[in-house]
């Protein structure tokens, strides 16, 4: 179980998933920076497959006790310590069946 840290700032969290929107962007994939208020800034990642924007996601971003970062799915399942592997996670996980 990965043990995480205290919430970082608003500002932190959207630096992360900033570099994340870029290397989404890198695949062809549209992201966005979310802030709702009173909740944990995240960044929605829409899958660019035509029929396939059912396969998007909310991405969220938070430090562990020991101050590296993990990238979440929203259902707290870790992706990946850095943007460049969780891009290519979610690239790939969210791709439609027959693109596999």
């Amino acid at each position: 179980m990965t043990a995480l840290g205290p919430r970082a700032s608003s500002a932190d969290t959207i630096a992360r998933l900033d570099t994340l929107a870029i290397e989404l962007n890198s695949h062809g994939w549209t992201a966005n920076i979310q802030t709702p208020p009173g909740r944990t800034p995240r960044l929605y990642a829409r899958n660019p497959v035509p029929g396939a924007t059912a396969l998007s996601e909310s991405i969220y971003a938070q430090p562990r006790t020991d101050g590296t970062w993990l990238y979440w799915w929203p259902w707290a399942e870790p992706i990946a310590e850095t943007a460049s592997a969780a891009a290519a996670i979610i690239v790939r996980v969210l791709r439609p069946a027959e693109a596999r």
